[in-house]
C-alpha cells in the first residue's frame, strides 16, 4: 500500500498518510538513528558482518530532512542536511518504525548470523 501524503510535521516528525486513513507521525532523530543503510547499520555479505562504528550525534543538522524521494513503489530514500542519502525506507519498515518508535527499539542485523 502505498502512502496518500508524506510531509515534515512541527519540524520534528515524518507524517505519513495511508489510503486506509492511518495517519503516521514518526520522530526524525528516531527516523535517522535507525537508518537502514549498510553504513548505519551494518550488512552480512557471504558469513561476514560488517558493524559500523558508532556515530556521534553532534551535528544538528544530522536529524533534519533536505529531500524525499519515492523509490519505485516500495518506499522512500530521505537526504538529511548533513548529506546522508544512502538508507531506503520501505513501506512495511516505515510502519514498524511508528509501532516501535514509543518503546524506542533498535533495529539492526544482530539477528543474521
Amino acid at each position: 500500500m502505498v502512502p496518500k501524503q508524506i510531509k515534515i510535521f512541527e519540524k520534528s516528525k515524518l507524517m505519513i498518510s495511508w489510503p486506509d486513513n492511518n495517519v503516521y507521525y514518526i520522530d526524525l532523530h528516531y527516523l535517522r538513528d535507525e537508518c537502514p543503510c549498510a553504513g548505519c547499520k551494518g550488512e552480512t555479505v557471504l558469513l561476514k558482518t560488517y558493524r559500523p562504528a558508532k556515530k556521534a550525534n553532534d551535528n544538528p543538522e544530522m536529524y533534519k530532512i533536505k529531500d524525499i524521494q519515492i523509490v519505485g513503489g516500495y518506499g522512500i530514500q530521505i537526504t538529511w542536511k548533513d548529506g546522508h542519502n544512502t538508507g531506503i525506507y520501505t513501506w512495511n519498515y516505515l510502519k514498524e518504525l511508528n509501532d516501535d518508535q514509543d518503546k524506542n527499539t533498535k533495529h539492526g542485523y544482530n539477528d543474521l548470523l
